[in-house]
Formats: C-alpha cells, structure tokens, sequence
C-alpha cells in the first residue's frame, strides 16, 4: 500500500514534532518522519516528542524510537503511551500488557511461572512486545507480589473499587467455564472433606453472605461509620482466609464472589471443587445480560436454570 503523507499528523491536522539527537539514528528515522508529514526539531522543545532508543537512559516521558518505524511499518499512527520507555530505556508495560501477562498465568502452577519454558512460549506469541525475561521479571517483581496483597483498607468505597475493577473484568468475559478462573485447586486430602465441614469452618456470622446488604431478607441497618468499618472489616478477613485456604490471589477470590453472588459457602465450594454448593451452576456475563431483560419467557429460562431464590438473590446483588 502507499504509505500515508498524513502519518504523522494529529487530527487537527498539526504536524507531530519530534526531536532525536544527533546520531546514525536521527539520520535512519528523519526520512521516515518528514515522509510522514512530521517536524523534526534541532532543540527539545515544548510539545515534541522525545525519541530515545531502547536501551539509552531515558527521561520522564521519553518514546521509544521503534514508535516511528512501527507507525511506519503498519501505515497507520499510533497512539505514543504503549511505546514510553522506563529511566533504563525499557519499554514500560501498559495496563492491557499487565492484564494479558495475569490472564496467561493464571492456573500454571507456581515451578511453571518461576522457570523458563513459559515465558519464551509467551514471548513465540507475541502476547506483549517484551522479551521473555522483561514479561517474567515483570509479573514476579511487579504484579504477582500486587496479586497477594490483601487489601489494606478499611474504606468501603475502596472495597467497592476492587469489586468494580474485578467486575470489569467479569463483564469482559464471556461463554467461559465455570472453573476458569479457579487458579489451583487444592490438594486430594482437601477435597475428601464434607461439605458440612467446609460450610462450618468459613461460616463468618449468622448470614451466609460476605456482603450482609445484598440479602433478600436484609433489614434497614444504621448507615454509621462504626457499622460500616465493621461489614467491610468482615470482609477483608474473608477474603484474606479463602486466599489463603486455597492458595488462589485476591484476584481470583474476588471473581468467584461474583461469580456466586456474595455468598460465602457457595464461593468457598466452588473455590475447593469449581462447582456450586447446591449444584446449580455459577453466574455468568451472558446470564447476567439475559438477567436485565424484561421478558417473563427470558426469567422463567433463568428460574429453570438457577431456581428462583438464586434468580432473586441475584437481582438484589447485582443491584447492591
């Protein structure tokens, strides 16, 4: 295809404006940029973009020079944030990299992620633009110690910030099985243990869900702080011991509390086994959709599926 003489603009129409010091590199790059309808600046100045090649000590808000070539290669102008370096000259990691890197763990087995084999696989799939020692270093330095961190917070809105960000992600994905986000079971000797004992030993209080307020049968509470610190104080603690129990990240807690909408029984079982207590199936995006649906055939469908008393208790939680 003709490479585009607007490769280089905004969309106002202003030409983009870079300066790269002299060198073999601002020679190679600055036929590419003016092609492009570019500037190239012979000072740093306010507005243009820094390029600095990987590697080289870069300042704050440093770009990659690979972000022109690449812009060159695909036709096409790229937006700059996934190509900003680190002050080592390092492409920085950006949320959807971060996201794609725990996607890929998830369920590996902690001898697997700390070796070798996984990340060169990931690396042959081009899974993020980083080489298998950067995405390896990066997810055991940087997010895995993140994934076992307990919330440290006895602030509801930030409690209600978790549970949005893992909602998120649970509303991004669909048709996944019921055990998909399970991370490892736990051993055989935990899973010979009777359902009565699993119920009794996370039992956290005289109501069966971590979240009190989304009850069918909830009562008007006093809306103090005392009450408040105290609902999230619960569960934290619950969050903390199912971590822990069954060697899963908060991550992955948080999703099957979703995915079995606040019940505390339900969602240690399914923890233990990837299945529900009362064997009806877990929650999903798709029935969650067919949920908001005012159709009395779509309803009954969910009622056949869940059971009414799971279909009502999901309304009220998906409302909380």
């Amino acid at each position: 295809a003709e490479r585009s003489r607007s490769l280089f603009l905004w969309d106002d129409g202003r030409p983009m404006r870079f300066y790269l010091r002299p060198g073999l590199a601002k020679l190679r790059l600055a036929p590419l940029v003016l092609a492009g309808g570019g500037r190239l600046c012979r000072v740093q100045e306010p507005g243009a973009v820094l390029l600095v090649q990987p590697g080289e000590v870069a300042p704050d808000g440093a770009v990659s020079t690979e972000y022109v070539t690449e812009c060159v290669e695909r036709n096409q102008r790229l937006p700059l944030e996934p190509f900003l370096l680190t002050a080592r000259g390092r492409l920085a990691f950006t949320e959807a990299e971060d996201a794609a890197l725990l996607q890929a763990v998830r369920g590996q087995g902690t001898v697997r992620v700390s070796g070798r084999a996984l990340w060169i696989e990931l690396e042959r799939s081009g899974l993020t633009r980083h080489s298998w020692q950067a995405m390896r270093d990066r997810y055991l330095r940087h997010l895995r110690p993140r994934l076992w961190e307990p919330p440290q917070t006895e602030d509801p809105t930030q409690i209600r910030g978790l549970f949005a960000a893992a909602n998120r992600e649970f509303e991004s994905t669909e048709s996944e099985s019921d055990s998909s986000d399970v991370a490892e079971l736990p051993t055989q000797d935990g899973m010979e243990r009777s359902r009565g004992e699993t119920a009794s030993d996370l039992k956290t209080g005289p109501e069966d869900s971590a979240f009190p307020d989304t009850q069918l049968q909830r009562q008007e509470r006093p809306k103090s702080t005392c009450s408040s610190s105290s609902v999230v104080g619960q569960v934290v603690k619950t969050m903390e011991l199912f971590m822990e129990k069954f060697a899963v990240d908060l991550f992955t807690v948080t999703q099957a509390f979703l995915k079995n909408s606040g019940d505390v029984e339900a969602t240690s079982y399914f923890l233990q086994t990837g299945q529900r207590l009362d064997g009806y199936p877990v929650w999903s995006r798709e029935d969650d959709l067919e949920l908001q649906k005012d159709d009395e055939y779509v309803r009954n469908k969910l009622i056949a599926k869940f059971g009414a008393e799971n279909v009502a208790k999901r309304i009220v939680f998906r409302e909380s």
